[in-house]
């Protein structure tokens, strides 16, 4: 008995109509204005937000614009704000969602179009304004030479930090990088807080710290935490930007 109505249950839920209502603009068209669209779609089973937009795109309005990549929550590209809270289509399963599901593109990023946001041109912007990559010291090419071993529980603190993928979601949960646009949010801080780690950089505190040793840096953060709380891949950014605020604060009062 208990099986059957399992079953009706999940054929039940399987079944339900969900009502996508999604915000269309095109900055690029004078004519375009904001607006919120609504669409239906049939709910299947195991479906995420991507084959639900997918439905929409393939089956009634081709003209609906949001991005994607890997569709495995690698690329980090379609990133986008569900029932106002930053998520990726692709990992985001609608059996999660009720059925009325608002959808709206990241804040704080340029607008392409619809739910498709540049996040790239701001990343790039952020990382050579960071300087993110390995400041290793110079030498002479030697393809025979072998690499120092790393100590595999800092190795493995330097993969986690890694694992950013750069959606932006982070950035578009900020309180403060709402308010300023050069601030460079817990992916910036991520990537230094990764760098100071390797023991393959040349770079010293005092060097991070004329990097994001102010405003613009650990001390415009808040402390909100919404980044650590939206982050698809979990990254312990939390424990990261606290850290950096206690070593940049040492740094600033004793030079």
């Amino acid at each position: 008995m208990s099986a059957v109505v399992n079953n009706i249950s999940r054929n039940a839920r399987k079944n339900r109509l969900l009502n996508l209502s999604i915000l269309r603009y095109d900055p690029n068209d004078p004519a375009s204005v904001p607006r919120m669209q609504e669409y239906r779609v049939e709910e299947a089973e195991s479906m995420t937000l991507f084959i639900a937009l997918n439905e929409i795109r393939e089956h009634q309005d081709q003209t609906l614009q949001f991005d994607f990549v890997c569709r495995a929550g690698i690329c980090g590209s379609c990133a986008m704000m569900v029932n106002g809270r930053p998520q990726l289509a692709c990992r985001t399963l609608t059996c999660d969602l009720p059925d009325e599901i608002t959808l709206a593109p990241l804040p704080f990023f340029e607008l392409i179009g619809d739910l498709s946001v540049n996040t790239g041109k701001w990343m790039r912007g952020m990382s050579e304004r960071l300087q993110a990559w390995l400041h290793a010291q110079k030498r002479e090419v030697d393809i025979c030479r072998i690499e120092e071993r790393m100590d595999p529980d800092l190795a493995e603190q330097i993969y986690e930090l890694d694992r950013c993928i750069e959606c932006g979601c982070c950035v578009a949960a900020c309180g403060t990088a709402q308010m300023r646009k050069d601030f460079v949010g817990a992916v910036g801080m991520g990537k230094i807080a990764r760098f100071r780690l390797d023991p393959r950089d040349t770079r010293t505190d005092d060097d991070y710290f004329e990097l994001i040793g102010d405003d613009t840096g650990v001390f415009g953060c808040m402390s909100l935490l919404a980044c650590h709380d939206v982050c698809p891949k979990q990254l312990p950014l939390e424990t990261q930007i606290a850290f950096l605020r206690r070593k940049m604060a040492t740094l600033g009062l004793g030079g």
